[in-house]
């Protein structure tokens, strides 16, 4: 089995708990004082978080955003449902063009702000895109 590792620093660890447990709908694998460690089935991910850790080498501020691509729109507004169900607070984009594609989204900040998207590609390469429009992460 393969999947992705995502190692984050965050703040308040608790909260950044109940957080991506409602996010991703499965509790910690593993807990230690300042430390929780996930394993997440779909989307295959191994998610770490580090509470009050240092940024570790790389360029500051690097992280523009973070997302999960499902397959249907039916897909994002279900996890649209199950963040509002959850109390978070979500914001939606339907047919939004950003990365050269036209893309359904919804969009939800983890305790530390990082933005999050769970989205999916309706049309891979829309003939009026001209620009790539750069603040379709904001």
């Amino acid at each position: 089995m393969s999947r992705v590792q995502l190692a984050l620093n965050v703040s308040d660890l608790e909260e950044s708990v109940a957080f991506y447990s409602q996010v991703f709908g499965v509790e910690p694998h593993k807990r230690r004082p300042g430390y929780a460690n996930f394993e997440i089935a779909e989307p295959p991910l191994k998610l770490v978080l580090f509470e009050d850790a240092e940024r570790g080498e790389g360029t500051a501020g690097a992280l523009n955003h973070l997302g999960v691509e499902v397959g249907s729109t039916a897909e994002v507004q279900g996890a649209i449902d199950r963040l509002q169900n959850a109390g978070l607070t979500t914001r939606e984009e339907a047919a939004t063009v950003c990365c050269y594609a036209q893309q359904d989204k919804v969009w939800v900040n983890d305790p530390d702000g990082a933005p999050w998207e769970v989205y999916t590609v309706t049309d891979d390469d829309p003939e009026f895109l001209q620009v790539l429009d750069t603040q379709c992460c904001t």
